[in-house]
């Protein structure tokens, strides 16, 4: 699914001026440690704000990275300082050959010997099958996406009814040794703004940290209306009414702001993209399923990486790779713009941009 704007082997000439393995720092100083890894455009739930429920346009199997190319980039990303891989979707759980790809991944070291640090986003639905494996593989973080306790209000929301999967999921995270857990919700006004307090209070009940997302203009049938959207001031003052909140300091480049419920330890989040834009810290590049890196979630530009992994570029595969990682670094726009008169969503959905 190409856009418009892409940037392909040309463009690696352009990001050669910093030597392989030193930092990749972007025209404004942000230092980049963090990549996002899809590995699949499709999921097991249908969510209203992200996919349409039929109709999707998959990519091309033939354009999905194998595990070997996904753990070649990581390789050469992890030389240049990059420290953290998170697995998206799509849902990654999809993935058949899923925890071959963490147990790879995480037998990567950075230029300092240390492992790196793996994560994962996922929506929880065959968690207690593959839990133990992946742990054993090398998983070391969970996010679970949970967006209502209410199993009517869950299937037309999700368009499946799969809510108990999803709770023992949750249930056998819990139950593990992967901490921090956080659990993610999309707040989302006459949808499920009345269940905030209540999804903190299950979340605690969890050991795990409940994170509310403002809603961003990244659904496939770009239908978002962002007077649906409910807004950090908005969750705050509600769950004002339950517990006593702090913030919490030493945000640094983390997406969501926090704060202590009663002082602590229970924290909740806040990923505020549209109303407190966090840019100015963003350390994070994404990885599409396709081979596509992305320097921003909103981004309108892409940066081919397939003909460099699949043979079609000039010189050494690695070269090429860390010339590509270094050419999106360098495109990096200060800000998303989201706020701007002159905002264009991106072509993808989030399911085919990762999370």
């Amino acid at each position: 699914m190409p856009l418009p704007a892409g940037a392909g082997i040309d463009d690696i000439r352009s990001g050669a001026d910093a030597a392989p393995g030193s930092p990749l720092v972007d025209t404004h100083g942000r230092v980049h440690r963090d990549l996002r890894i899809s590995l699949t455009d499709r999921c097991s739930l249908r969510c209203t704000y992200c996919m349409p429920e039929q109709g999707n346009e998959w990519l091309a199997k033939s354009s999905i990275l194998t595990l070997d190319e996904i753990v070649r980039i990581a390789r050469v990303a992890a030389a240049d300082g990059i420290t953290t891989f998170r697995l998206t979707g799509g849902e990654p759980l999809l993935r058949t050959d899923i925890v071959d790809v963490v147990r790879r991944l995480a037998a990567i070291t950075g230029p300092d010997g240390r492992p790196v640090d793996i994560a994962m986003t996922t929506n929880g639905i065959r968690l207690r099958e593959l839990l133990p494996a992946l742990a054993g593989a090398g998983l070391r973080r969970l996010n679970i996406s949970i967006d209502t306790l209410r199993r009517d209000r869950f299937r037309e929301l999700t368009r499946r009814d799969r809510l108990d999967d999803v709770l023992d999921g949750i249930a056998a995270a819990a139950a593990s040794g992967l901490r921090p857990l956080k659990l993610n919700a999309v707040a989302m006004r006459d949808v499920n703004d009345d269940e905030l307090v209540e999804l903190v209070e299950f979340a605690v009940a969890h050991g795990a940290q409940m994170r509310f997302i403002e809603q961003m203009p990244l659904d496939a049938g770009h239908t978002w209306d962002r007077s649906r959207m409910v807004t950090q001031d908005e969750i705050l003052e509600t769950l004002s009414s339950r517990w006593r909140l702090t913030p919490v300091p030493g945000r640094a480049g983390a997406p969501a702001a926090r704060w202590h419920l009663d002082g602590g330890p229970g924290s909740v989040g806040v990923i505020a993209s549209v109303t407190a834009p966090f840019c100015g810290d963003c350390d994070r590049l994404r990885l599409t399923a396709d081979g596509q890196l992305r320097n921003c979630l909103f981004s309108t530009t892409e940066y081919d990486l397939l003909p460099i992994l699949r043979g079609e570029a000039p010189g050494g595969v690695d070269e090429g790779i860390d010339g590509m990682l270094r050419s999106c670094v360098r495109g990096k726009l200060p800000g998303h713009a989201i706020n701007d008169p002159g905002f264009l969503q991106p072509v993808r959905g989030m399911n085919a941009i990762g999370g």
